[in-house]
């Protein structure tokens, strides 16, 4: 599975949790860190903690675990690293405050039509 079709995946599964404001930040020819970034908002602790947990299962059934993940005990910003793909699931203020669509302007964005409801 190609970092693509990893992000893919993982945004057609927050989208069936009715995630929100999904995006996907192309950042591999930017930074080391990964290939991609993928935001996504939450309404409240509960939706935020359910869509991370959904995340890291549909990628457990692909054979695939995280490097790293962060944010669990608050459930305001968790973060998953699959290495190539960095997961960040927000609640609406903490994803308003840390604006890292900001702070990654220069970074393409990936058109997700064909995985995720409009919104």
């Amino acid at each position: 599975m190609t970092s693509l079709e990893k992000a893919k995946l993982m945004a057609k599964v927050l989208d069936s949790k009715k995630a929100y404001d999904i995006q996907l930040l192309e950042i591999g020819k930017l930074s080391s860190l990964g290939d991609y970034f993928l935001l996504a908002t939450g309404s409240n602790t509960s939706q935020v903690n359910a869509m991370a947990q959904e995340v890291e299962d549909a990628m457990t059934k692909q054979g695939e675990e995280p490097r790293r993940v962060e944010g669990y005990q608050s459930s305001q910003w968790i973060l998953l690293d699959y290495y190539d793909v960095m997961v960040h699931i927000f609640l609406e203020d903490t994803r308003k405050f840390y604006n890292l669509e900001r702070l990654w302007c220069d970074a393409p964005k990936v058109d997700l039509s064909d995985v995720i409801t409009a919104e």
